[in-house]
């Protein structure tokens, strides 16, 4: 399952409402077969901008991000299910990129792009491929010659 990281911003009320939400959000996620790694809270802050959301203005929120692993396909369904929540003001899901293992060096970047070992992979990959350059028309016209005058 792919990472994901879902940045909430909810609406001000006491706590045991607030835990309450947090609680309803995550069971949502737990339904779908989803799995939380984290949740940062970001604290109690006023809005950049006043936003107005299910009939209401808010101008301060609480600010939460979870850090989750789902199915591609419930990613939507978590999106839809919290924009009708109405304590949820906004939600964005953003997938984490995982880490890539490759290493490079100063001195491979530093060698010329034919002694590159990627360039090389390519080369040999481009010429054990049939040329597509090279069409040869066909007549299909199922004679042995062309009919018609060239």
């Amino acid at each position: 399952m792919p990472s994901y990281e879902m940045a909430m911003i909810i609406r001000a009320m006491p706590k045991v409402e607030l835990k309450n939400a947090l609680m309803r959000i995550s069971n949502g996620i737990f339904d779908r077969g989803g799995i939380i790694r984290k949740i940062e809270n970001l604290g109690y802050r006023p809005l950049p901008y006043k936003t107005s959301a299910h009939g209401l203005v808010h101008k301060e929120a609480n600010f939460f991000v979870f850090k989750i692993d789902t199915a591609t396909t419930v990613v939507s369904d978590l999106k839809e299910e919290y924009s009708r929540d109405v304590d949820v003001v906004r939600q964005r899901v953003f997938k984490v990129n995982e880490d890539s293992d490759h290493v490079c060096t100063l001195e491979t970047e530093l060698l010329p792009p034919a002694y590159r070992e990627e360039v090389q992979k390519m080369i040999k990959m481009g010429k054990s491929q049939v040329n597509r350059f090279r069409y040869k028309f066909s007549y299909n016209s199922g004679l042995d010659y062309y009919p018609f005058q060239k």
